[in-house]
């Protein structure tokens, strides 16, 4: 089975990764709201990319993200939701037809925005919360990191989805666990979201893997937290490269 996250609105990699005929499990960011590293996406198309750029300095330099955000969407003078949905959707729609016939295992992450990505999976399931079978292994879903882009939908706390699953062979999330060396992104210098909860669950029920997503270029990619071995599957929209399960008796 082959593993990526944070897609970012890459279409034409996934059917590269489509056309090679194993299950696919993608831990969330189908969109691409903003590329800090260019300024592309969905920002860029509605407010312009010199926009997108100065929201990426400014969330790098710890400036007024907020005020920034508040006085380009006052500018637009339109309606900035809609706009932001119209081009997710055309987003979703694109990365669905490039895995058209492939085995896809789903689930969401912070830039997403569910109910479209729901909509847009047709007969994938967003799995979150779920326990499914592949290949001989028992994989559970927790996705997002306890908040998504617009936050829709009641409050769905990681720890009740994480305790809902039981007993893994392997764990995909989108969020990393509470260890500072995977959460922090060594570009911006920042410490990530990550989960005391999935740190708690892996000690507890120490599946063999873990896999997570969300942090662009970590400190490092891979960690023991006991028997269990948590790793970043990689930025994918960067590296167009997907993280190879082990079959049974490879493992690392």
């Amino acid at each position: 089975m082959l593993l990526v996250s944070d897609v970012h609105d890459s279409p034409e990699a996934l059917r590269r990764l489509a056309g090679r005929g194993e299950p696919i499990l993608i831990l969330g960011d189908l969109l691409n709201f903003i590329d800090y590293r260019t300024g592309e996406g969905i920002v860029a198309d509605i407010l312009g990319r010199p926009f997108a750029r100065r929201v990426g300095e400014a969330r790098g330099s710890g400036g007024d993200v907020r005020g920034l955000w508040r006085d380009g969407i006052d500018a637009f003078g339109g309606d900035f939701r809609a706009a932001v949905f119209e081009r997710a959707e055309a987003q979703y729609a694109a990365a669905f037809d490039a895995l058209a016939g492939a085995e896809v295992y789903l689930t969401y992450g912070n830039v997403d925005i569910v109910p479209l990505l729901e909509s847009a999976a047709g007969s994938i399931p967003v799995l979150d919360g779920d326990v499914v079978e592949i290949e001989g292994w028992r994989v559970g879903f927790v996705g997002g990191t306890g908040r998504t882009l617009f936050d829709l939908g009641p409050p769905n706390p990681l720890e009740g989805r994480l305790e809902a699953l039981g007993p893994v062979d392997i764990l995909c999330t989108h969020v990393a666990p509470d260890i500072p060396t995977l959460a922090v992104d060594v570009i911006t210098g920042r410490r990530e979201r990550s989960s005391g909860a999935l740190l708690q669950y892996l000690e507890t029920h120490q599946p063999a893997f873990h896999y997570f997503g969300d942090i662009h270029q970590p400190r490092a990619r891979s960690w023991r937290i006991g028997p269990t071995r948590s790793e970043n599957v990689g930025y994918f929209r960067a590296t167009g490269v997907p993280t190879r399960h082990p079959p049974r008796g490879e493992h690392r």
